[in-house]
């Protein structure tokens, strides 16, 4: 069976991927995550949330780089001749 790990997200990120890594590890909206968070920074004085962000970049790794094959659709292809059928 395979362990959860916290990183830091390398596709969800505002700053650092902090909040995004958390949220992909909570399975949580990172929205979510973020908004909570300016509030707390913002109602507990704001150097100490900024000072916890910083040193959980330094402590949360970096995620492993996900690479996304692309493939563009050929011209006139399937999607082209599906618009052509839709038009008439």
């Amino acid at each position: 069976m395979a362990t959860k790990r916290l990183f830091r997200s390398e596709t969800n990120k505002m700053v650092a991927g902090v909040l995004g890594g958390l949220g992909e590890y909570l399975e949580v909206d990172p929205v979510l995550l973020r908004l909570f968070y300016v509030a707390i920074t913002i109602f507990t004085g704001v150097l100490p949330g900024i000072v916890v962000y910083i040193l959980a970049i330094f402590i949360v790794p970096m995620g492993p780089r996900v690479t996304v094959a692309y493939e563009a659709p050929a011209a006139g292809g399937a999607a082209a001749s599906q618009n052509a059928e839709t038009t008439k």
